[in-house]
């Protein structure tokens, strides 16, 4: 059954709306949406640490950074006249209502898949209408991948949209020989002088690997977070063994660094 606002929200959205008035605060009221864009893609990251680092108290702070960035653009649209916080909401849960017609209407389902596919099309035909009332020309179904997402995942997007309409390899030992195709490529690139025609086949490399990640039902990005998590912890063990043992770490053999390298690994995992 739905519920009134939650005091707390109203609260939190009282507290912006006055933050914003003449006798609020003066960096808030200077702030406008595209100022405030940096702040909305860190505080996104922060909630994925603290998602991967499974610290439920720090996710509860950073969900809260990052909610107050929403009523924030809110706040903004609502001064602008466009719209205000209350339609943010009606608008998604308009949105999910429309998308799960098997919870609540009529519509019966078998399987989680079938659910996806439900969503995929329902998702599809709000976007053609979306499109047909403000006359955009990009019907392609590859359509609606933001452009300003982390590369790794537009890659991703974009295979799962081709797989719609069958374009896809047949299994993920299917996509590891394109990888290994793309990766023979990149290696004669490299013993060439052409640095464009290097870039061009380590992208098509890098595409290749999300089309494995998407295969194996892996997120390429947290996959890539997560190495990059693992070699931070490893490299940081290196330099407090260098520095316990006074040990100058920029004078230090490669030798020694990739034996505690491999120390690392079985420390720190």
């Amino acid at each position: 059954m739905a519920q009134s606002l939650h005091p707390a929200f109203a609260r939190l959205v009282s507290i912006m709306a006055t933050l914003r008035s003449p006798n609020g605060c003066p960096w808030d009221k200077e702030q406008t949406p595209q100022t405030l864009k940096p702040y909305l893609v860190e505080e996104t990251y922060e909630v994925l640490d603290a998602l991967e680092a499974e610290d439920w108290a720090e996710l509860k702070e950073e969900l809260g950074d990052l909610l107050l960035q929403i009523v924030f653009h809110a706040q903004l649209m609502a001064e602008a006249g466009e719209f205000t916080i209350d339609d943010v909401a009606q608008a998604i849960a308009d949105k999910m209502t429309r998308r799960h017609p098997h919870v609540f209407s009529d519509l019966k389902v078998e399987s989680a898949e079938e659910v996806s596919q439900n969503w995929a099309k329902i998702k599809a035909q709000e976007k053609r209408a979306k499109k047909r009332a403000r006359g955009d020309a990009d019907q392609s179904i590859l359509a609606g991948v933001p452009k300003g997402a982390p590369a790794l995942i537009q890659a991703q997007r974009l295979g799962e949209k081709a797989t719609r309409v069958g374009f896809d390899w047949p299994s993920a030992p299917a996509v590891f020989e394109k990888v290994t195709e793309e990766y023979q490529e990149l290696a004669a690139a490299l013993a060439t002088p052409h640095t464009e025609q290097q870039e061009h086949e380590l992208g098509d490399l890098l595409f290749a690997l999300t089309s494995l990640a998407r295969h194996l039902d892996l997120d390429a990005e947290s996959a890539l977070r997560k190495a990059s998590s693992r070699f931070s912890k490893r490299f940081r063990y290196i330099e407090e063994q260098l520095a316990r043992n006074r040990e100058d770490i920029y004078h230090t053999s490669l030798t020694r660094l990739e034996e505690l390298w491999q120390e690392a690994k079985q420390t720190v995992g």
